[in-house]
């Protein structure tokens, strides 16, 4: 049996298995995709203290680094259910485990438009990710949906690839750093387009070919990059009465959720702030107060 189980290997739960580790805890992580989690869709990070300018999968693999240099056990499994009791269970695709405490650092993915054949077109002409899929629009015109960081900041990197970029947002205002919306109107071969959003794709042969927008302007892109929010990862909690709001994970200031034994930490929480430097200080506050809370019952 495992003192702690952490749902995810984002940055929030690689910083709570090393606290974990440290504290001489019986520690496994669990991870249903890539080590790291989204920070390997970023394709620039200048924000991260002692990081300055590092791109998110070079920040990935150093935080990876760090768990096998540590030895700390981990799995490559997607977690399907939990089960919670004294001793509580979390079952993943090819095994059962038995824990006393469970943290969900298990992050959010992100959330699409919903428009017809979006999820065909995916790796076709759409994207989530400027730094996996930007190369392929080299000297090629596409468009980023959003307004937020995010949507900012992966408008800038294209913008180093492409040949132009349109960055279309539904309202006047954009919501992200006043320094990044600074950037991207300075940015020559950026192009605002405001106050209008994306209703229909348009295809060729199964690819992208073109949009329409609300305002009955059509695009001639080859590339559509969308960045209008995201999803928690939380289907796997459908069997638990953990409390929720908007599928984001209720905590105290602990990192506690309403059942004992059970922590969350990250973007799977429910919060106002949602930056990589306080997920790594969440993860790390979650096992801190768990193992003083278990010394003291003991």
């Amino acid at each position: 049996m495992y003192d702690l189980i952490i749902i995810g290997m984002g940055i929030s739960g690689i910083s709570a298995s090393i606290y974990a580790k440290r504290a001489n805890l019986k520690v496994l992580l669990l991870e249903g995709s890539t080590p790291g989690g989204t920070i390997n869709k970023i394709s620039k990070i200048d924000n991260y203290p002692g990081n300055f300018n590092i791109s998110g999968p070079d920040l990935a693999y150093n935080l990876f680094n760090e768990v096998n240099k540590m030895e700390i056990e981990y799995k490559l499994e997607k977690v399907t259910d939990i089960l919670l009791d004294k001793v509580k269970i979390v079952k993943t695709t090819n095994n059962v485990y038995e824990t006393k405490n469970i943290l969900i650092a298990s992050g959010r993915y992100p959330k699409m438009l919903g428009l017809e054949n979006e999820e065909k077109l995916l790796g076709k002409g759409i994207s989530t990710c400027a730094l996996c899929d930007g190369i392929f629009y080299k000297n090629k015109e596409i468009a980023v949906v959003g307004g937020g960081s995010s949507a900012l900041s992966e408008a800038l990197y294209l913008a180093n690839i492409a040949s132009k970029v349109y960055l279309i947002h539904r309202r006047e205002e954009f919501r992200g750093e006043k320094e990044l919306i600074k950037k991207v109107k300075e940015k020559d071969n950026i192009k605002l387009i405001l106050n209008d959003e994306v209703i229909k794709l348009d295809i060729k042969n199964d690819t992208l070919k073109g949009i329409t927008l609300k305002s009955g302007k059509t695009l001639n892109i080859q590339g559509l990059f969308i960045y209008i929010g995201f999803i928690p990862n939380t289907d796997f909690l459908k069997n638990t009465n953990i409390k929720m709001e908007d599928g984001y994970i209720l905590v105290d200031n602990h990192q506690k959720t309403n059942i004992n034994g059970v922590y969350a930490s990250g973007d799977v929480t429910k919060k106002d702030i949602y930056q990589i430097v306080s997920a790594a200080s969440e993860g790390a506050e979650a096992v801190i107060y768990m193992n003083q809370l278990d010394c003291s019952n003991t």
